[in-house]
């Protein structure tokens, strides 16, 4: 049956049939349950806040940890990020059939994964932040303490995801809810650069004034040769590491049990759920849907271009730019602004739509990756234009998440028969987009050991500098192009959107009017 056949019928049955006083009953407590209220909004946004924090904190500071703090070889460092960004990618379509397959239970479908998930996730996540005492089981160690975290933490985020389609019928209050959750998550990775990077930055050890040949390997094997100043020293910096995570993970925490004792997950409708399908019958329909493929290869590198930038710019402050006191305090400033943007977009997108403010938003930082290569190195003029970044850096945050349910819902017009599979939408976009950023932070750290990285170095190699450059600025520039060229072939506009809204809810009135005459005949 083609999708405007379907309307019409829905639209006819609901002309035809009057509803009776318990069908009027049944509707008005529908639309109630449909209604969040604020307290409900702002517990449902807290539970994103973890992801955000440990996300941003390892976006920012884990490649400079692991070169400068754990002193791993650049190498080594790449394989583990690479490595545990992509096991990352792997788990998150497994946990989300495992999700979708899950039965209900009295707290839910999604919570008991958020629940169960969260200690064993900071566990892991504190142990990331520790330097093992045997140099030759570093690599070994981050390995697997990374990987795990990752995968706790898809266990988490997953269902956390896709408890947006189960707080609300509603379209309005789903995306009224996502924007206070987005405006959250921005100041989870505020928080996260604040504790990760001013409790780090008290304890910044200094770098050291050497030759070129200075590398890993004689740093440790010879750890007191200029590491040790008053006051300063490497083992404070890797304890002040370990208290930030401990911060973290205590923050982890309480997002957690907010989330759980504030919202309450809806059952889904009396609609019988498609029966579980296969890994490769799930990825033969989530990228079989147009709109969805398209929106997510669109955010795909759109979102590689903001991962370059995140992976790399601690290090292009500290040696390109030469503020490594500094490069906390800019990242700060960054996530500030980010912050007080995302009501704006929140406002702009309403206004104007919300492929407008993807060309908008996600352009505007455009201008401020050329002029932090190409403006001659001020820590004023730096501030400034992070400042202006950050705005960009909002709108990357809010749209994904904000057109992802529209993506969702469309499938739902087209495939009225086929319910039940938003966990795998949602792990599917987050398996591109974890992926990207493995594959982001591999390419970044492997290019800066070909450029010859010197590891705690005061300066770097001039081919370093380069290398740095194009990481923060010419790379996510190209990927930002290529990003909304795939846009353009985006189909779901506010027209279209709005269509899907309206079809929708005469489906739900439809099984109202079917509930209330099955009731009717019970008492009869």
């Amino acid at each position: 049956m083609a999708r405007g056949e379907g309307a019409e019928q829905y639209s006819n049955t609901s002309l035809l049939q009057k509803p009776s006083p318990d069908g009027i009953k049944l509707a008005a407590k529908r639309e109630s349950r449909g209604r969040l209220s604020v307290c409900s909004k702002l517990c449902y946004a807290i539970g994103g806040a973890p992801y955000q924090i440990t996300g941003c904190a390892i976006g920012f500071f884990l490649q400079i940890y692991l070169l400068d703090v754990a002193l791993l070889d650049p190498f080594y460092a790449s394989i583990i990020l690479f490595v545990g960004r992509a096991w990352d990618a792997i788990t998150d379509p497994t946990v989300g059939f495992l999700v979708s397959r899950s039965p209900w239970t009295r707290f839910g479908r999604m919570m008991p994964w958020i629940v169960l998930s969260t200690p064993l996730a900071v566990l892991c996540y504190f142990l990331i932040w520790y330097v093992p005492s045997v140099d030759q089981g570093k690599v070994v160690w981050y390995l697997i303490f990374y990987c795990s975290f990752q995968t706790l933490q898809t266990c988490f985020h997953v269902p956390y995801s896709a408890l947006t389609m189960f707080i609300s019928t509603e379209q309005k209050e789903r995306d009224s809810a996502t924007a206070y959750r987005m405006t959250v998550e921005v100041l989870g990775t505020l928080i996260g650069t604040a504790v990760q990077g001013q409790i780090v930055g008290m304890a910044n050890a200094p770098c050291i004034s050497t030759g070129k040949d200075l590398n890993s390997t004689d740093l440790q094997g010879a750890p007191e040769v200029n590491i040790t100043e008053p006051n300063v020293s490497l083992k404070h910096l890797r304890n002040a590491y370990m208290i930030a995570s401990g911060v973290i993970c205590s923050i982890y925490v309480v997002c957690a049990m907010v989330l759980f004792l504030g919202v309450k997950e809806q059952k889904e409708t009396c609609r019988v759920r498609t029966e579980p399908m296969s890994f490769f019958q799930g990825i033969r329909m989530v990228m079989g849907h147009g709109p969805y493929a398209k929106l997510v290869m669109g955010f795909l590198f759109t979102s590689l271009a903001f991962m370059f930038l995140e992976g790399n710019f601690a290090l292009f402050c500290s040696y390109t730019l030469g503020f490594r006191n500094d490069f906390q305090n800019i990242l700060l400033v960054i996530m500030l602004s980010a912050t007080l943007a995302i009501p704006f977009w929140q406002w702009f997108l309403t206004k104007f739509g919300k492929k407008t403010a993807v060309y908008i938003g996600t352009t505007s930082v455009v201008p401020f990756l050329v002029s932090v290569v190409f403006v001659p190195s001020n820590l004023i003029v730096t501030y400034v234009v992070s400042f202006a970044a950050g705005v960009s850096v909002a709108a990357a945050f809010l749209l994904p998440w904000s057109m992802l349910p529209d993506a969702v819902d469309d499938f739902k017009v087209q495939n009225p028969e086929s319910q039940g599979h938003e966990a795998i939408f949602y792990s599917f976009y987050v398996f591109f987009t974890k992926f990207a950023s493995g594959v982001s932070l591999g390419v970044s750290t492997l290019s800066l050991d070909f450029a010859g990285y010197v590891t705690r170095g005061c300066t770097q190699p001039a081919e370093v500098d380069l290398t740095l450059k194009i990481l923060v600025s010419a790379a996510p520039i190209v990927f930002i192009i290529i990003g909304l060229l795939i846009f353009i072939s985006y189909p779901i506009n506010e027209e279209k959107r709005q269509g899907n809204r309206k079809i929708l809810n005469e489906q739900r009135e439809n099984e109202i009017d079917s509930e209330t005459d099955s009731t009717e005949l019970n008492v009869v």
